[in-house]
C-alpha cells in the first residue's frame, strides 16, 4: 500500500501532492539488495544528479512514479503485482549504488 500524507490531494485544484523519494524505499526494497535511496540517478531531461531519495513521487495510481526534482522529467515508474515487478528506468541515464567494501 503506497505511503501517504495528510495532504496527499488538494481538492480545490485537483493537484496530487507529491511524497519524497524515500516513498520508494519500501517497495524498491523488495527487488534490491541495498538501500534504493541512496542510488544516484541521473535525468535524461535535464542531467541533474539526484539520491532517489529526492524525487517527487507520486504514488496514486497503479504504481509509483518518481519525477526529477529539477525539471519534473519522470525518472523511475515501478509497479508491483501479486507475482511481479516492473521497474521503467527509461527517464534515467544510470543508477549508481554505493556497496560497502
Amino acid at each position: 500500500m503506497p505511503h501517504q500524507t495528510d495532504h496527499d490531494h488538494d481538492l480545490d485544484s485537483g493537484q496530487y501532492e507529491y511524497e519524497d523519494g524515500n516513498a520508494l524505499a519500501g517497495p524498491l526494497s523488495e527487488i534490491l539488495a541495498v538501500d534504493p535511496t541512496t542510488a544516484l540517478g541521473r535525468c535524461i531531461g535535464c542531467g541533474s544528479l539526484w539520491p532517489l531519495a529526492n524525487l517527487h513521487v507520486y504514488a496514486h495510481a497503479p504504481g509509483y512514479v518518481g519525477r526529477c526534482p529539477g525539471c519534473d522529467h519522470v525518472m523511475l515508474r515501478f509497479v508491483r503485482s501479486p507475482d511481479k515487478a516492473w521497474l521503467d528506468l527509461r527517464g534515467t541515464v544510470a543508477l549508481t549504488f554505493p556497496i560497502g567494501v
